[in-house]
């Protein structure tokens, strides 16, 4: 399964198994500043939605912490009803690690894993997506839910820039 670079950007893209979906990228600055990007909802929803696709986050609710639950609410252009996307903290290591559910899908939701790993004045970001079956990584590649990835991080790596 060959790593691929999304754009002109360092982010890698990799399908590990038929189940598994690897994101890295090095960003500037350290952990705990990449890491309160993910984690704070006033941070999150300024980068998460790729703007090309149109996303607008209408509701942002985070409670990051190991039992906690998180809950987006977006809307497309083509879409007349908004669509949430929710679920929970399995583990919540701060500057570290968090892990949660994607409860909209039922039993095909991945579980998503990001470590953050400072290295000097930088931090490398790895998400790790597990889907239940191969299937349910197929689909989510063939409907480009996968494929945002570059431009979400583009868009952190403006942000921690000093960015919008």
């Amino acid at each position: 399964m060959a790593a691929r670079k999304e754009g002109n950007s360092s982010t890698t893209v990799e399908r590990k198994s038929e189940r598994e979906l690897v994101v890295t990228r090095t960003f500037n600055g350290p952990a705990r500043i990449v890491f309160q990007a993910w984690t704070k909802p006033e941070l999150f929803q300024r980068w998460w939605a790729p703007k090309s696709c149109g996303l607008t986050i209408l509701s942002c609710e985070m409670d990051v912490r190991t039992g906690g639950t998180y809950r987006l609410v977006m809307r497309h252009p083509s879409s007349g009803q908004p669509m949430a996307f929710f679920g929970r903290y399995l583990d919540v290591v701060p500057h570290s690690r968090v892990v949660w559910t994607n409860d909209e899908g039922g039993e095909d939701s991945a579980i998503t894993t990001v470590t953050f790993e400072e290295r000097g004045t930088e931090t490398l970001v790895v998400v790790h997506e597990l889907y239940p079956s191969k299937e349910a990584l197929d689909d989510a590649m063939a409907s480009g839910s996968t494929s945002g990835w570059s431009e979400q991080f583009e868009q952190l790596d403006a942000f921690l820039l000093g960015g919008s």
